[in-house]
């Protein structure tokens, strides 16, 4: 019973990848550039594009699991060409976007929302994992505290609940190896809920620095955002955060209240990644 893991250079995939490698089950690691991948020795690795259906059949091939994530460009393919293959069961990476009452019109919610609907059609059977913000969205500010920078934020109050990805890998590899998570829907968070001001005040204790916040406009953070992503995903994030700023951020399932074990807290991810945040 192979696993194909999706996304194998994110953080995500690197854990689940471990996992299955250390319990002896066979997986498959898939890139867009197999090449630049590091797996443990014994791990196959494929070229896989999700919106390039040329590259389906030979990934799948053998497979019977897959870890997804959510590329609505070529699920119609992926779909034919995983039952084409005898895939048997899919864990896929959606997001908590799809829950919002407008989510059919707001770009992450369709985004992620068009995948879950074209797999809950395809007959495979399928756990949907529908995560809020990561913890390591954190490493978007490590250039600026690196260099001793003010951290520039619209929405510096909103509350979220990051959640660690190896958490999220643990759900995961749960529900690939016949836990009895599989097959269901579930929103995932950290155990905490957090203003992006109380992490960056985190992220200042556990380095022993001072790290500025400075308020911008949410016209000034657009600009900002824009040159990172689609002016719509910039515009859905936005929205998302001022959102945030009205209410608490809602502690959803963790790997407490679902596999029994303590949720990893955004201070254990911050000391576990310090180095990206040292001076350069």
């Amino acid at each position: 019973m192979t696993t194909l893991v999706t996304g194998a250079r994110g953080k995500i995939g690197q854990s689940l990848i471990a996992q299955l490698h250390t319990a002896g089950l066979p997986v498959r690691a898939a890139s867009a550039d197999p090449s630049t991948l590091t797996v443990p020795a014994g791990v196959q690795t494929a070229e896989l594009r999700l919106d390039a259906p040329e590259t389906f059949d030979a990934a799948l091939n053998g497979i019977t699991q897959v870890l997804l994530y959510a590329e609505p460009a070529g699920i119609d393919s992926f779909v034919k060409s995983a039952r084409t293959a005898g895939v048997e069961h899919i864990v896929l990476i959606s997001s908590s976007s799809v829950l919002g009452p407008n989510a059919a019109e707001d770009s992450l919610g369709a985004h992620h929302l068009e995948v879950e609907h074209a797999l809950a059609a395809s007959g495979i059977p399928t756990t949907v994992l529908r995560p809020d913000a990561f913890a390591s969205n954190a490493l978007g500010w490590a250039w600026f505290i690196s260099n001793g920078m003010p951290i520039e934020h619209a929405y510096a109050d909103a509350e979220v609940a990051p959640i660690h990805t190896d958490d999220i890998a643990d759900i995961a590899f749960a529900a690939l190896t016949g836990h009895e998570l599989r097959g269901g829907t579930y929103h995932l968070t950290g155990a905490e809920a957090l203003t992006f001001r109380a992490q960056l005040a985190v992220l200042a204790e556990v380095l022993d620095r001072d790290i500025p916040v400075a308020d911008i406009t949410p016209e000034a953070a657009r600009a900002q955002l824009i040159q990172h992503m689609p002016t719509e995903m910039a515009d859905s994030l936005l929205a998302f955060w001022a959102a945030a700023t009205q209410r608490p951020a809602p502690i959803a399932d963790t790997t407490h209240s679902l596999l029994g074990t303590p949720a990893r807290t955004f201070t254990q991810w911050v000391h576990e990644h310090a180095s990206a945040f040292s001076r350069n």
